[in-house]
């Protein structure tokens, strides 16, 4: 299958899965996730209309981008506070703002910034992000971060084949994101993200259905 049938794949599914919300597909973000492939395939999907892209690691990020055409660019991997300063000038988005000291290390970047706060909503040791407990004080310190505009909570569930078992997680997210008066919502990647839609994602991160297995 080629990138324009994948696409236009993915497009057939976010349309269906807007429909069934009663949503229109303008609210929807789409997130070309382009971790470990190649400016030369980032630049065809460019070509085929995409506008927004995501990546998972500073460095790997930094040696594409001289390359690449002006697009957003959203940083959506684990960010250590050390790393801040580079991604501020490499990222239009840090979607993985986690504690207040990253959010006051972007700040201190001096540049304007869109951020989004990645909570934790599962038990597991490798996954990254604010417990929902600390979401209020972490909320308050990047609202009071003149440079830093909170644009959405961002989370990444445990991984399943089955988007039935992820789905509670899009909910509880949305669920935050509501009590906490926070418009978008980045969740759901190429396996789940329709119950995403139908929970009310703004912002869906998708790679392997658009671009096929990373070697």
């Amino acid at each position: 299958m080629t990138l324009r049938e994948r696409v236009e794949r993915v497009e057939e599914r976010m349309d269906s899965a807007c429909r069934r919300a009663g949503r229109p597909r303008s609210e929807v973000t789409l997130i070309a996730v382009t971790k470990k492939f190649s400016t030369e395939v980032i630049a065809e999907a460019y070509a085929l209309g995409l506008r927004e892209f995501g990546e998972n690691y500073v460095q790997e990020f930094a040696e594409k981008k001289p390359n690449l055409a002006e697009a957003r660019y959203h940083f959506i991997g684990h960010l250590q506070s050390n790393k801040a300063r580079i991604a501020a000038d490499l990222f239009h988005v840090i979607q993985t703002v986690d504690s207040m000291k990253l959010a006051q290390r972007l700040n201190d970047c001096a540049r304007p910034l869109e951020v989004m706060i990645e909570v934790k909503l599962s038990g597991e040791t490798s996954k990254a992000g604010a417990a929902p407990e600390d979401l209020p004080a972490l909320l308050d310190t990047v609202r009071a971060c003149g440079n830093l505009r909170l644009t959405g909570l961002m989370t990444i569930p445990p991984w399943s084949d089955d988007p039935e078992q992820t789905r509670p997680y899009f909910k509880k997210l949305a669920a935050l994101a509501q009590a906490h008066a926070v418009a978008g919502l980045s969740m759901g990647m190429s396996h789940d993200f329709e119950a995403a839609i139908e929970e009310g994602a703004t912002h869906i991160r998708v790679g392997t259905a658009l671009f096929g297995p990373r070697r």
